[in-house]
């Protein structure tokens, strides 16, 4: 049955029919009909950012975090463009998010108005898909659309640019259960045959890993605990992008790490060395492959993803399967079953006699001397003081956010927030905004560096207003710190324009939006310093001072293949490359 209503309302309506509790946005002339809307109701909170991007990145951090679709409501012109680097970061790294924007009225469509700026040309490029409505009628169609478009698939995010006039105008409003959605349905059952083929392979493999991304946490919680089973079946080992951690525990016998730039020595030199390569729900990322014509030479690539572009665009699979991770995992652990459970066990743990040599370059050690804080000190003590809370980690972008997915343990999907693929600094803050407001009684941090979190420092009075207890936790080595590390590795030591000289007391900054400050310059008093931070039951700015030439290792250089690593020598403090070989 369709009801007469304004554009304005059909946008609560259709909201409120899509299940949303709450929206993340900014005010503005463009959109204020529907924000008059938003405040004649109460089943949607509206949480007022101070920036746009933050509003995204808010919205991405609720997705990550819940699983379902984040909501950011922008106002035209400005408010749209400032919304682009949140839509690109969630294109990127596959979270379902919809922003709504305003438009000038469609009348003045292309007399360059106020305000008005081409949206959905603008955002065509990073988003899955966008709308700009020309009649009421058509608006809650658009609606629904894209609340399936965003989640169906491959997660991704999308844009309803709305005119003022069309919400202002009355239309008729259908429900989401009229709307026809049949013309984008993935294909989500993988191909019997292909995961015939994988099981053979399976079970004749005699150097196997798993290789794990994103789109495994995005299929859902099912579709981890069926990937735990059949790691913890066949007794394979299994590695991870930055995206995909949690989705195996990090206390698991056959967790070797994260993979890639800057992963494990253990993790990579078994991608290197492995005969069977089965990539669930990754696409194969440059930092994960390091240079192509050498990766992972010598083994048969199965490749699991949603998406069919990503098959095959980077590196050719021999049995590529297409469809959705959880469905395709339960499929080939059932017929694995079926099939006796077999393995090539004699050969299998002579791999892991072979990985477990490589484990004991022990490449994530440091030494913790003196009165200076090493940041993988602060952050090994960050993670053994939180690790028992119902805790979920967001980053920024840099050193600090490498060293946060080395030495921070994830046991669950969904409790990583932080931006791969495209390496948006300012990310974290408002991403953390955005999981508080999820998870009101959980304890969230956001593990920053200084001249990252500066980026949208102004969302401090977005917690300080909603009393939101987020804690940023900020690795400050007043440098930008990955940016130093190439620049003394590969660019002779020139440090072009990499510190600030102007960094503000984070403390006084904390105070001054009526949050808790914390400093600590000290190893011998950073463990109480943190358990103040968790003690305190509104927003913390906890400023860590650490070790200023700190270099973020093991790292697989530009152009090199996965068994070509730099190690951190904790010992003489230089670099050794992963034959022993002293370089700095």
């Amino acid at each position: 049955m369709s009801k007469q209503m304004t554009g304005a309302q059909m946008v609560v309506k259709a909201l409120r029919d899509q299940g949303v509790d709450t929206i993340f946005g900014y005010p503005g002339g463009a959109v204020l009909p529907i924000y008059d809307e938003i405040f004649q109701q109460q089943d949607i909170k509206h949480i007022l950012v101070r920036h746009e991007q933050a509003a995204v990145h808010a919205a991405e951090g609720y997705a990550r975090s819940t699983g379902k679709p984040g909501v950011a409501l922008v106002t035209s012109g400005p408010g749209a463009t400032n919304a682009v680097t949140g839509l690109t970061d969630a294109l990127m790294d596959s979270i379902p998010i919809v922003v709504l924007s305003g438009q000038v009225p469609t009348f003045m469509i292309g007399s360059d108005a106020f305000q008005e700026a081409d949206t959905v040309g603008i955002t065509r490029p990073c988003t899955k898909h966008n709308w700009l409505v020309k009649e009421t009628d058509t608006l809650p169609k658009a609606l629904h659309e894209a609340f399936h478009v965003a989640t169906s698939g491959r997660p991704g995010p999308v844009l309803v640019d709305i005119p003022k006039d069309i919400q202002f105008a009355n239309g008729n409003y259908t429900g989401p259960k009229q709307v026809e959605t049949s013309h984008y349905q993935p294909k989500l059952k993988g191909d019997a045959d292909a995961i015939e083929q994988l099981v053979d392979l399976m079970e004749r493999a005699e150097r196997p890993v798993f290789y794990t991304g994103g789109g495994v946490i995005n299929s859902g919680p099912a579709a981890s605990q069926l990937l735990r089973e059949l790691v913890d079946g066949t007794g394979f080992p299994i590695t991870s992008t930055l995206m995909g951690l949690g989705c195996y525990p990090a206390s698991g016998s056959k967790w070797l790490g994260m993979l890639g730039m800057h992963g494990t020595y253990e993790a990579n030199m078994t991608m290197h060395g492995c005969d069977l390569m089965i990539n669930v729900g990754a696409r194969f990322d440059d930092r994960i492959t390091g240079v192509l014509s050498e990766f992972s030479p010598k083994s048969t690539k199965v490749h699991i993803d949603i998406d069919p572009s990503s098959i095959n665009k980077v590196v050719k699979a021999d049995v590529p399967i297409l469809g959705d991770v959880g469905h395709i995992l339960e499929d080939a652990l059932r017929l694995w079953k079926a099939r006796g459970r077999k393995t090539n066990a004699g050969a299998i743990q002579k791999w892991w006699g072979q990985i477990e040599e490589w484990r004991k370059v022990d490449c994530l050690k440091f030494k913790q001397e003196g009165k200076i804080i090493k940041p993988q000190y602060a952050i090994s003590r960050l993670e053994a003081l939180t690790k028992d809370h119902d805790r979920y980690i967001c980053t920024e972008v840099g050193q600090h956010q490498m060293w946060a997915a080395q030495y921070l343990g994830f046991e669950d999907p969904n409790r990583w927030m932080t931006s791969g693929g495209l390496g948006t600094m300012g990310y974290g803050f408002p991403a953390s905004i955005g999981t508080q407001v999820a998870h009101p009684d959980a304890l969230v941090i956001n593990v920053a560096g200084e001249a990252s979190w500066l980026m949208n420092m102004q969302e401090m009075g977005t917690a300080a207003q909603y009393r939101l207890p987020v804690k940023q936790f900020i690795i400050n080595n007043e440098r930008l710190g990955m940016v130093r590390q190439w620049q003394e590795l590969l660019h002779g030591e020139r440090y072009s324009q990499s510190w600030s000289e102007a960094l503000p007391d984070f403390v006084k900054l904390a105070e001054a939006f009526g949050a808790k400050g914390i400093r600590c310059d000290d190893p011998d008093d950073l463990d109480e310093a943190i358990k103040e931070m968790l003690a305190h039951d509104g927003p913390v700015v906890f400023d860590c001072l650490v070790e200023k030439h700190e270099n973020c290792f093991p790292m697989i250089p530009s152009g090199k293949a996965h068994n070509d690593m730099l190690l951190g020598d904790a010992d003489t403090q230089g670099v050794i490359d992963a034959k022993g070989s002293v370089l700095v």
